[in-house]
């Protein structure tokens, strides 16, 4: 089985301690790839900064939409886990939660379509975790913390529209509190536990 985790910053493993990325064994998408063991590959797909939207909408070099075609063209893909919707809370964007929703569904869509005539890879949202707007981002990210609130509601509406599998991590991956962003180690492990135990474990997947 093939599991494409496609995301940002904290998919691709940053750390909030020193801004350099996580090692193999404490990344949450490697983390899985190694509960799961034979059998599984797990297709690492993070990249820092990178969107839902732009300015101006759907364009920019770090846009999700853009990045996403060469991997569904490069794989035989089981699984498509997508966690984006951070960098798009950022204040110089202004885009309210629906404007990112509506992305997202812009995302869901352009997948469903590529794999209009073939059987299509299940698909999986992670809400976009918390925000704190504290330190180095407090200006960056101001007024992100509410806007995630929002942005979680939204996502899930989506999701039950699209027929697309969902889960809050809010709770489960929580980002440094003094950083305010980027999942502690612990929020690496918890995400990468939740996934194996209650999805591919347990045979949702």
């Amino acid at each position: 089985m093939n599991i494409l985790c496609f995301g940002d910053s904290n998919t691709y493993g940053i750390s909030p301690v020193d801004g350099k990325r996580f090692a193999a064994d404490e990344r949450w998408p490697s983390l899985l790839g190694i509960k799961l063991g034979a059998g599984y590959q797990v297709i690492e797909a993070g990249q820092s900064n990178r969107t839902l939207v732009n300015d101006p909408p759907f364009s920019g070099d770090k846009l999700g939409i853009k990045y996403l075609e060469p991997y569904l063209a490069a794989y035989h893909l089981d699984v498509i886990v997508i966690q984006l919707g951070t960098n798009d809370l950022k204040r110089r964007f202004a885009l309210s939660a629906a404007d990112i929703a509506k992305a997202l569904e812009a995302l869901i869509l352009d997948i469903k379509n590529y794999y209009l005539h073939r059987e299509l890879p299940k698909l999986m949202i992670l809400s976009p975790p918390a925000v704190y707007e504290v330190g180095a981002y407090q200006s960056i990210y101001a007024g992100a913390a509410a806007k995630s609130d929002e942005l979680v509601a939204a996502f899930s509406e989506l999701c039950q529209e699209q027929q697309t599998l969902f889960l809050d991590i809010t709770a489960i991956a929580t980002p440094c509190q003094q950083e305010g962003v980027h999942f502690t180690l612990e929020s690496h492990s918890n995400l990468a536990q939740e996934l194996y135990k209650n999805f591919f474990h347990s045979g949702r997947f």
